[in-house]
């Protein structure tokens, strides 16, 4: 489970840092992705940076199920990205797509460690 989630922190951060540099920089790219420097881009960048912010800091914490909070949004806000943007072949809503998959994926391995943790610390049933 661990290794799942430090992947999904690493795929953030690897990800976010160049998209982030991008952003500030108003890079050529990021217009051609992301359009012209708005505020509507500058707070996509402030969200951008939040999350990548909290996943360098999860990266060193010792509650693992910090982590489940910040990747509960990114799959929600990554899986309805095709339907606020009206695409499915914008290279963001593509990327957005395979990441919260991998983030689905480290989900449900916390959520079956969660239980598998939970049933074995459970004390049986009495019989009456």
């Amino acid at each position: 489970m661990k290794k799942m989630i430090r992947l999904s922190l690493l795929i953030n951060i690897t990800v976010l840092m160049p998209v982030c540099w991008g952003l500030l920089a108003d890079a050529t790219w990021t217009v051609d992705v992301y359009g012209a420097e708005t505020a509507a881009r500058d707070i996509l960048l402030s969200m951008y940076s939040a999350i990548l912010v909290l996943s360098i800091l999860l990266l060193f914490s010792r509650n693992v199920l910090l982590v489940v909070p910040l990747l509960l949004v990114q799959v929600i806000y990554k899986l309805t990205t095709p339907f606020t943007v009206g695409s499915f072949s914008n290279p963001v809503v593509i990327s957005n797509i395979f990441i919260a998959v991998m983030h689905i994926a480290t989900l449900s391995f916390i959520w079956r460690e969660c239980q598998r943790s939970v049933s074995v610390r459970s004390p049986p049933a009495r019989e009456n």
